[in-house]
């Protein structure tokens, strides 16, 4: 609470029989305020929900009596995307690096639709490569288009040496530094 505090303010006057006025403090006492401070800090623990961890849903594979024939890709169905510096997306069909294709972030879907609609769905697969220089969000975003396009079949790894080598040409080509 808010308390006056008087002082005597003993001290010379100022000419002859005036008299010098009582000086008054204040003091205002704060301690109702840190209960206040608690109380509204207390309201805002417990009327807060806490952000939830998010995580996404991964395509394991089925565990066989054949390890060999997990691993196999038919050609046809085969789609191979690899990420490059400056948002580059790199991608070709089969199993032939040298058809390389080039396209941006926008335009990925539109390629995996396309080739999920002219492939049976037990031969369609994708391939994720990120280059040493791709950004992990890059690689986020590309998992999440495969998550968005409903594609189960997919595999994250890294590119060849010779796939490694058209990145590298085709950015020098490009001017990609």
């Amino acid at each position: 609470m808010a308390e006056m505090e008087v002082k005597s303010g003993g001290g010379h006057k100022k000419g002859p029989g005036v008299k010098k006025g009582k000086k008054l403090s204040t003091r205002v006492d704060l301690t109702p305020m840190c209960d206040l401070g608690f109380l509204l800090i207390t309201f805002f623990i417990f009327t807060t929900t806490m952000s939830q961890p998010t995580a996404m849903n991964l395509m394991m594979p089925k565990d066989t009596d054949k390890p060999d024939e997990t691993n196999k890709v038919k050609e046809s169905g085969a789609l191979t995307i690899m990420l490059g510096k400056g948002n580059v997306v790199y991608y070709y069909f089969g199993l032939d690096p040298t058809k390389m294709q080039t396209t941006g972030y926008k335009d990925v879907r539109k390629i995996i639709l396309e080739k999920k609609k002219n492939t049976p769905a037990d031969d369609f697969f994708v391939t994720i490569k990120p280059d040493k220089d791709a950004t992990y969000k890059n690689a986020v975003d590309m998992l999440d288009e495969m998550s968005i396009n409903d594609v189960h079949r997919y595999a994250m790894i890294d590119p060849t040496k010779d796939e490694y080598t058209l990145i590298t040409m085709t950015e020098q080509a490009g001017g990609v530094h």
